[in-house]
């Protein structure tokens, strides 16, 4: 089966299968597309397609309207086999409607949506990306009535995206790099206030006063010439506000000065070499990681060095301080980079046998408390045995920030066995109380993801939706985008796990929808393999057979996968190597998808007859018996009751 299929209406119209174009044949067939693009996947009868095509429908419409379609089919799903059902252009009712595709217009409202209630930085970059999508006028070709409003409806939504990242970059203390932009945009759209007014502001912060007052009134007096009115308030107001100087036009510092000014004091003063220097970069490696994407792979990557360099001055303390000030807690129980943490485990470790006896709980609390978040996923004792330890000490010692650190620690060890969701739902509750009476915002939303995630194991959807939104609230508040990922995929598992998701591929189609939000995000322990894991732990939840439509890259979970698809083929040798290969399964790694991967390995040792493997299957997922096989937040593979009623039937029937 091919991948999701991309169909673009922001230029002609065009579709892309698998990254190649598809061939969609003559401009009636285009219009097809392209009205039921409009349509938003809402199903659309053939006879108003018809009136929507033809001024005046000629004899046998209807049936040219049934060879385009055919005619699309082919084009969008060139794998499909005879007689199987489309799953693109598909047949509901009395009409056709789109499904499972990625449509340039929709995702363009979204971003232009989206983006005011996104930081200015987030703000600017996804308006900049939505407008990188536009190949030409929206519909290109097509002169049809509806096609001539939608094109408008675009355009316009066109000018509030570009007004908007202008904007954007002058509260980031871009405006000199705005100005070329809104020139152009006011050249071409002189009757838009708001563009005359972001114009004259750019100007106005980039220090050139006199060429703001001429912009201002230029557009007064093409707003009376032209139109014959006055300028709205907002442009009145500017005129005034910069005729006055007024910080509200041009701000005394912006962040970016304050940013130069304060780097370039630390440059002049604290001596090249000095040690505080390591702890001012951990500081800020701490808060480059929190900003997702490039920032936390940079961070990620250079913290083991800077944990060397401390080590290298031979002062456990200090080496001590640059470890835990790196305090960014985890809400996913795989490693991004399984060595860079076994790195700074180790460093944890040494620095805690080295120093002296008399050092502060918190100090060695906030070693422990790394030494389990960097052991997470691994089985063994030590990241349980170290998060113990931490909790204890950060107790003792009354430190909020301490504790909730060690918190963190002992979630992400908290999966000795299967079925502890209520035991990591006590550990959020404390972490969102504690996190909340002391303004630890971080701390907080972990706290909320980690509910979320408990909760989901036990099947409580309303409370874990509670704190999916508190989560995701606190993420725009804070500049947090990692946590719209969580959030997203968590959307995508409620719909897959509830009564409303109506079919497998309806939830299949959240799933891929949830994956987008993957993209960039700098989280490769959560990315590798979820896709296809999701989708193979929901057809085996519901039943059904791991067919060509789980594909992709499945990462770490190739050994669990295997056995599914090798099965799906059905050859005689398949059904032999699947068996091998359930012989050779694993044990799943201790983590949020523990429940899931053991409901696969039960499964498949079932279909191959496997009674040693089902037993090891079953054992494991017993204490876990009244939960979901959802604990991870993020994706399902039914409930865990499902999974161990078919190895009872099978091993005791």
């Amino acid at each position: 089966m091919s991948g999701p299929v991309r169909v673009g209406v922001l230029g002609p119209v065009a579709a892309w299968v698998d990254g190649a174009e598809a061939a969609l044949g003559g401009p009636r067939q285009r219009a097809v597309l392209a009205r039921l693009v409009v349509a938003r996947g809402r199903v659309v009868t053939a006879g108003a397609l018809v009136e929507d095509l033809w001024e005046e429908p000629p004899p046998g419409a209807l049936a040219a309207l049934r060879t385009f379609v055919a005619a699309l089919r082919r084009g969008v799903e060139p794998g499909r086999t005879a007689r199987t059902p489309a799953r693109v252009l598909v047949t509901d009712g009395p009409g056709y409607a789109l499904r499972d595709v990625e449509v340039d217009a929709w995702a363009f409202e979204a971003a232009v949506a989206g983006a005011r209630d996104l930081a200015p930085a987030a703000a600017r970059d996804a308006l900049d990306r939505a407008l990188g999508t536009w190949r030409g006028s929206p519909y290109a070709g097509l002169d049809l009535p509806w096609a001539v409003t939608e094109r408008a409806r675009l355009a316009e939504l066109r000018l509030v995206g570009t007004e908007r990242a202008a904007e954007a970059r002058i509260t980031l203390g871009q405006a000199a790099d705005a100005v070329p932009g809104l020139d152009a945009h006011t050249a071409d759209h002189p009757w838009r206030e708001e563009g005359w007014r972001l114009l004259a502001l750019a100007l106005y912060r980039s220090d050139r006063q006199a060429d703001a007052l001429a912009v201002l009134r230029r557009a007064r007096a093409m707003l009376a010439d032209e139109l014959g009115v006055d300028p709205g308030p907002r442009l009145a107001e500017l005129e005034s506000q910069v005729l006055r100087h007024e910080a509200g036009a041009r701000p005394a510092a912006g962040a970016d000065d304050v940013w130069r000014d304060t780097t370039s004091a630390y440059e002049r003063v604290v001596a090249a070499g000095a040690r505080t220097r390591l702890e001012s970069t951990t500081t800020l490696l701490r808060t480059l990681a929190m900003t997702g994407g490039e920032g936390l792979a940079a961070a990620r990557a250079q913290r083991p060095a800077a944990v060397r360099a401390a080590e290298q001055l031979g002062d456990p303390d200090l080496t001590a301080r640059v470890i835990g000030a790196f305090d960014v807690p985890g809400a996913w129980t795989r490693s991004d980079d399984a060595g860079l943490a076994a790195q700074v485990a180790a460093a944890a470790e040494r620095t805690l046998a080295a120093l002296p006896d008399d050092a502060p709980d918190a100090a060695r609390s906030r070693l422990l408390a790394t030494v389990a978040i960097e052991s997470r996923g691994l089985p063994g004792p030590r990241g349980p045995q170290a998060a113990q330890e931490a909790e204890t000490l950060a107790r003792r010692a009354g430190d909020p920030a301490v504790l909730a650190f060690a918190l963190a620690g002992r979630f992400l060890t908290r999966f000795e066995r299967t079925g502890l969701a209520r035991e990591r739902d006590a550990i959020g509750a404390e972490l969102v109380s504690l996190s909340t009476q002391h303004g630890l915002t971080t701390s907080e939303i972990l706290g909320h993801l980690v509910r979320m995630q408990a909760l989901s194991a036990l099947g409580d959807w309303t409370a874990a939706q509670r704190h999916a939104d508190d989560a995701a609230e606190l993420g725009r508040r804070h500049e947090r985008p990692l946590v719209g990922v969580f959030t997203a995929w968590f959307g995508a598992l409620r719909a897959a796990a509830s009564a409303e998701a109506r079919t497998v591929a309806d939830a299949e189609r959240g799933y891929r929808a949830a994956a987008a939000t993957l993209a960039g995000a700098g989280m490769p322990g959560l990315a590798d393999g979820l896709l296809p894991l999701a989708l193979l732990a929901l057809r085996v939840g519901h039943g059904a057979v791991a067919d060509g439509g789980v594909d992709g890259d499945w990462g770490p979970y190739e050994p669990w996968a295997r056995p599914h698809l090798l099965l799906a083929r059905g050859a005689e040798g398949d059904v032999a190597s699947a068996a091998r290969a359930v012989r050779r399964l694993p044990d799943p790694p201790p983590g949020l998808l523990a429940e899931a991967l053991w409901g696969l390995t039960g499964r498949a040792a079932i279909a191959v007859d496997d009674r040693r493997v089902a037993e090891r299957a079953r054992a494991a997922l017993t204490p876990a018996a009244g939960e979901l096989a959802a604990g991870s937040g993020v994706l399902t593979a039914g409930p865990v009751q499902d999974h161990l009623d078919a190895l009872t039937t099978f091993l005791d029937g």
